[in-house]
């Protein structure tokens, strides 16, 4: 497994292996999703998985649209978990259809990042994770500019598994993961490209 650190002013592109699952994981508000918009040029009004340059561009948001206003008399917990459910299995089937696939996920969850590398074995590929580490304050900034801001406890939490999640792969320790790069918001802000067309 190869670690990437943050801070990297010569890291411009990322190249993976054809057919790769890449997921950009953060905690919520670091800014995974303004990353995509720039490198893929999303709107954030879509509502399925958008194919730019033969890769599957798969963020939580085309779920989130794709259920409102359908979900809105849930309660929030429930309207989480369909819009989770729906983004990880759409995640799911653009691998096991054989697509080149860059996701975003939260990440923090260790199951959640066993079960895609199981699923990227599945299909003969492998799972390659992008950590945008940016601090609590920054994220927390990020979810009040959005607009949806997660509750103190449960943000919490998410830092907490955050910053095991990152010692553990600064360390090299993430066993589920072909390789991992870890980037800070000003190293993010370098990044022109993500490829698959690596060996």
């Amino acid at each position: 497994m190869a670690v990437t650190p943050a801070c990297t002013p010569s890291l411009e592109d990322l190249t993976y292996p054809p057919g790769s699952l890449v997921v950009l994981t953060g905690l919520p508000g670091a800014g995974k999703s303004t990353l995509l918009d720039r490198l893929y040029g999303l709107r954030g009004d879509e509502t399925r998985p958008v194919s730019a340059g033969g890769v599957r561009v798969i963020d939580s948001r085309q779920s989130r649209s794709w259920w409102a206003p359908r979900l809105d008399p849930l309660p929030a917990p429930l309207r989480t978990l369909v819009v989770h459910a729906t983004h990880m299995a759409r995640i799911c089937r653009a691998v096991l259809g054989g697509h080149a696939v860059i996701a975003h996920s939260r990440g923090t969850w260790p199951h959640i990042l066993y079960g895609l590398a199981a699923v990227a074995r599945l299909a003969g590929t492998g799972l390659h994770l992008v950590l945008l580490d940016v601090d609590p304050e920054a994220a927390r900034a990020g979810q009040l500019a959005r607009g949806r801001v997660v509750a103190a406890p449960l943000f919490a939490r998410h830092c907490r598994r955050w910053r095991a999640l990152v010692a553990r792969a600064r360390a090299g320790a993430l066993p589920p993961a072909a390789s991992v790069t870890v980037l800070d918001r000003p190293a993010a802000g370098l990044l022109r490209a993500i490829r698959f067309d690596g060996r």
